[in-house]
């Protein structure tokens, strides 16, 4: 399985202001695999430290003299410890007191030693140990994978090829294959687990169940992480997700979860679920000008999953209304396409979107960035569906303005802006 990070971990190796790196990311998007391969892979010697329930380990950072803990890694793996040569990878290192802190002194003391960790974004937030190491570590986010990475774990590395070159009149010739691959994509999503299954069984009702594993383990992680006083607010708030999204403005409304339910009562719920790294908070702006965060509106927004397969399953969909027909892209008010779109822009590395409504209320642009350092409005249609209306308002309003409309229809440029097929979306933002 391919993961399109990877080159950022071999440009963390040859970088020489390295600093020992945190992979973070949401539970099972795959961290542990991504590290296993790259060391297996760029090191001579790669040494994996399992910080969780492993009594060879227990007291290894009882100090922070680093030349014994390098002495107790190397004995631990049976492996020599060298410059450049050797990886050092402590997994889960939440679950050891004092490991986080530790990399400091890696930072600090051995800065040759290459040294990475991973472990759950709540383990890590969350530490009861020593604070985090504040600009003594590099940090990379695994997503789960984007389409592109899906075509590749499925044995369509000649289609990923043509849709990577955005080469569009290539791609406008498989436009029906593209269609019913992103529709598989739509109900696989990017689980690691998830796409295995699918790759190796094509058994849906295998993924769909794996599907509910994964947040079956979320809600143990909520119970589990969590403040007591909260875990029941948490779980209204993930749970009300793909009704939030269902609507026609897909704003979070409190209202919806509860009635007379107000920002005060479920503000830490939904801070923690983005902490947690299985929902992420698309703010509204009041205003489409740079920089952007100067017209963040804190009090609205939108909250997507990290995944779309997830949101399928959390969201009981029928398996037959994804994989067959256009009934996923028609219904559910756009719900899995925004869903989709959403997610394949994060996953390329652009965390900072927002979403734009005027003070009425009555224009919307679904999306808007900072994309190669100019201001990008985006509108996103689950259909064929030709007409921008709010796009083109803006576009009227603003001259300097350049926007994107993302939906069925095949890639063309207009005066004010461009059209980009749906399933080209992850191949544009990672230009």
């Amino acid at each position: 399985m391919k993961r399109f990070l990877y080159k950022q971990l071999q440009k963390w190796k040859n970088s020489p202001d390295r600093k020992p790196l945190i992979l973070e990311g949401a539970r099972q998007v795959g961290k542990t695999w991504l590290l296993d391969e790259f060391g297996k892979g760029e090191y001579k010697h790669y040494i994996k430290i399992n910080c969780d329930n492993n009594p060879d380990v227990a007291g290894l950072f009882a100090d922070y003299d680093i030349k014994r803990i390098l002495r107790v890694v190397s004995a631990v793996g049976k492996k020599p410890v060298l410059p450049g040569e050797t990886l050092i990878f402590f997994d889960e290192i939440q679950e050891l007191p004092k490991a986080l802190g530790a990399l400091k002194y890696f930072s600090e003391d051995a800065p040759q030693i290459h040294v990475a960790a991973a472990g759950s974004l709540l383990g890590i937030k969350y530490h009861q140990g020593e604070s985090f190491p504040v600009g003594k570590v590099d940090t990379l986010r695994l997503f789960p994978l984007s389409f592109n990475e899906f075509l590749l774990a499925i044995g369509e590395s000649q289609k990923e090829e043509i849709l990577s070159s955005l080469l569009w009149n290539d791609i406008k010739s498989l436009r029906l294959s593209f269609i019913e691959l992103l529709r598989q994509y739509y109900f696989t999503g990017g689980m690691p687990a998830c796409v295995k299954e699918y790759a190796k069984s094509g058994d849906v009702l295998k993924v769909r169940a794996i599907q509910k594993s994964i947040l079956h383990d979320y809600d143990d992680d909520i119970a589990k992480h969590a403040p007591k006083s909260d875990v029941a607010k948490i779980r209204i708030v993930w749970n009300s997700i793909p009704s939030q999204l269902a609507k026609e403005n897909k704003k979070f409304v409190y209202g919806a979860i509860r009635k007379g339910a107000r920002a005060s009562e479920f503000e830490n719920a939904i801070q923690w679920l983005c902490d947690a790294g299985i929902v992420q908070k698309v703010p509204r702006i009041s205003k489409i000008a740079m920089p952007v965060k100067f017209y963040e509106d804190f009090s609205a927004f939108k909250l997507f999953m990290n995944d779309c397969g997830l949101f399928g399953a959390l969201s009981d969909t029928p398996i037959k209304d994804i994989l067959l027909g256009s009934k996923v892209f028609e219904e559910y008010k756009g719900a899995f396409t925004e869903q989709y779109v959403e997610q394949q822009i994060v996953s390329g590395g652009n965390s900072s979107l927002y979403y734009y409504t005027n003070e009425n209320s009555t224009s919307e642009i679904d999306f808007v960035m900072q994309f190669k350092d100019s201001l990008l409005p985006i509108e996103v249609k689950a259909e064929e569906n030709l007409h921008a209306r709010s796009l083109k308002a803006v576009l009227d309003k603003d001259q300097s303005l350049r926007g994107l409309r993302i939906s069925m229809s095949d890639y063309r440029q207009d005066a004010r802006f461009d059209n980009l097929p749906l399933y080209a979306t992850a191949s544009y933002f990672s230009q």
